[in-house]
């Protein structure tokens, strides 16, 4: 999923954190891929068993890869080499970069969320961290915040570094553009692709759109 300071902003999937169906979601997500590019989706179930973990990556890995879009496991380095998954996604505070890549290898792709910190993504990114993560930006039901970094820390790191950065948390269609327009080159999605009104292609196909306009 590598990006670079001056190409498309591209649209970054996380999926809800229960499937309680994978083979039905597996269906909801070949309907959102439909819908318009996508660069990633990054699985993300909270409070689950490593068994259900294995089955929705073998349910949901398939749909990506008919696709070239990559697929990306969050918080477990170790499940993540064990199914071939692309990359990885792990907070800092969860495991120390170093140790993520040395379970990954060299050529997995490993994200970080670093929520407001430059120079903690500044760290991750000479220590070899493919992408970095600033969040959340808006108010978001989805997860726990703490941080609520300004836009201009996008401006900033665009700016800096090629090194690319996902903007997270709270992102819809309607309040993505500064976002894109500061430099992002990801933005990650949850709730605004899954409980968009007119269904999930819709909401990959109008994200995509604001991407173009801004």
């Amino acid at each position: 999923m590598a990006d670079s300071q001056g190409t498309a902003c591209r649209l970054y999937l996380i999926t809800p954190e229960t499937i309680p169906d994978p083979t039905a979601f597996a269906a909801t997500l070949r309907e959102a891929l439909s819908g318009g590019d996508v660069a990633c989706v990054q699985l993300r179930l909270k409070n689950v068993s490593d068994d259900v973990i294995r089955i929705a990556v073998n349910a949901l890995m398939p749909v990506c890869h008919e696709r070239d879009v990559a697929f990306i496991l969050n918080d477990r380095p170790d499940l993540a080499h064990e199914l071939g998954c692309d990359g990885v996604h792990i907070g800092h505070e969860d495991m120390p970069y170093d140790e993520a890549r040395r379970i990954m290898g060299p050529d997995a792709s490993i994200g970080v969320t670093c929520k407001d910190s430059r120079d903690l993504a500044m760290d991750l990114a000479e220590a070899g961290a493919d992408y970095v993560a600033f969040g959340a930006f808006f108010p978001t039901q989805t997860k726990e915040t703490t941080a609520h970094p300004e836009i201009e820390v996008i401006e900033a790191w665009s700016e800096m570094t090629i090194v690319p950065c996902v903007a997270i948390g709270g992102i819809t269609v309607e309040n993505c553009e500064p976002l894109v327009k500061a430099g992002a080159d990801f933005i990650a999605v949850c709730s605004g692709i899954w409980n968009y009104a007119a269904g999930p292609a819709a909401a990959v196909r109008d994200f995509n759109a604001a991407f173009a306009r801004s």
